[in-house]
């Protein structure tokens, strides 16, 4: 584990973890993503991409080289084979690439590393403490089905494929409660910054 401290920001689809990260970089702490670090790795002309395209066929990419991330979610979708294959080939990767990430001089008094799977990945391992962005499924559904243009249906499918919200709150440090409304975000962001500062410089 590095000497910088790190806190691990998590959530569901449509749980508002962007929104809190957003929070955070406004006080000028530093955010990795680890949705950053998924698409780096495969970037045409990758390993990575090149042993994805060499598993599932040409299928895999765009006519500008690209990764066609829809077409390789349908593959591995029900298919949880292929899903372990390529879980295999990435998280490693991503893995690494988060590090040399912490690694760079920042004048951040701790890190964030904002990750959808935080906890389903060995992404755990890099940090210290772990925030959890809590909403309801409910409320998931519908945030995620308005900003992605996706049904109702869709979005459950993949809120199943994750960690349960019950295991992520039994598994989370601390819990931030997302359905208390825009407005208090930043007061409570600010709370939790204090906090993290305060066990940055005690560890």
């Amino acid at each position: 584990m590095s000497k910088k401290y790190i806190v691990g920001l998590t959530g569901g689809i449509g749980s508002g973890k962007s929104t809190v990260a957003d929070a955070f970089k406004r006080l000028g702490v530093r955010v990795i993503d680890a949705d950053q670090a998924s698409r780096a790795v495969v970037e045409p002309e990758s390993e990575a991409l090149k042993e994805i395209t060499n598993h599932f066929d040409d299928q895999t990419l765009l006519v500008d080289g690209m990764l066609n991330r829809a077409t390789l979610g349908e593959l591995i979708f029900n298919n949880p084979e292929q899903k372990a294959w390529l879980e295999n080939l990435l998280h490693p990767l991503i893995s690494d690439w988060i590090l040399v990430q912490i690694e760079q001089p920042s004048s951040s008094p701790y890190i964030i590393l904002e990750s959808p799977l935080l906890f389903e990945t060995n992404q755990y391992k890099l940090i210290n403490c772990s925030l959890l962005v809590d909403l309801p499924v409910e409320q998931q559904i519908l945030r995620a089905s308005k900003r992605d243009g996706a049904s109702s249906e869709q979005i459950q499918a993949i809120i199943n494929t994750q960690m349960s919200r019950q295991q992520k709150m039994e598994l989370a440090e601390y819990i931030f409660d997302n359905s208390l409304g825009i407005e208090s975000i930043d007061k409570r962001v600010l709370d939790l910054h204090h906090q993290f500062e305060n066990l940055a410089k005690s560890q």
